[in-house]
């Protein structure tokens, strides 16, 4: 079986550099980028999981898994950008899709990419988590994520500076 899904994919053009978006996206979020199993594994009863994975947490409640700075490499092949990919989540809010359904694994954690583009403005990307998860069935599914978009929407509001409507999502 193949299904096909309609994803909604947001942008904010901010008026702030890379840089103060960058900062801000750090400032807002905890890191677990030298390996998610590895300080899993230090857990033994579920209550010290959710301690020590609630101390990672960054004030949005994200935590960084993997940063991948393309700007970085493609400098070496000779093509100047600044743009950064991040895989961001939280298994304590991902715990909230995935005791309904596994399948919401796909696409938990989930990917910002703040980039500069050849316009000179600074972007903030996504794709709505519901709408990733939308060929997932119940409600529960449904309602939490719809509750992980509206914290990865208030993120990036807060990063950018704009506000997530639809003029402002729009090129």
């Amino acid at each position: 079986m193949i299904q096909i899904l309609n994803v909604e994919h947001r942008e904010h053009v901010s008026k702030h550099s890379f840089e103060e978006v960058m900062r801000a996206f750090y400032d807002m979020t905890g890191s677990i980028e030298e390996g998610f199993g590895q300080v899993a594994k230090t857990a033994h009863s579920p209550e010290e999981f959710e301690r020590i994975f609630k101390a990672r947490e960054g004030s949005s409640g994200f935590m960084r898994f993997d940063v991948i700075d393309h700007g970085s490499w493609l400098a070496t092949i000779g093509q100047q950008a600044k743009a950064v990919m991040v895989v961001l989540g939280n298994p304590l809010i991902a715990r909230t899709m995935l005791q309904h359904d596994v399948g919401a694994g796909l696409n938990v954690p989930v990917r910002i990419f703040i980039y500069q583009h050849q316009d000179g403005k600074t972007r903030v990307a996504y794709d709505l988590p519901s709408t990733l998860m939308s060929n997932l069935k119940g409600d529960p599914v449904a309602e939490a994520a719809s509750k992980l978009d509206a914290k990865l929407v208030a993120l990036a509001e807060r990063i950018s500076g704009v506000k997530a409507d639809a003029k402002a999502c729009s090129d």
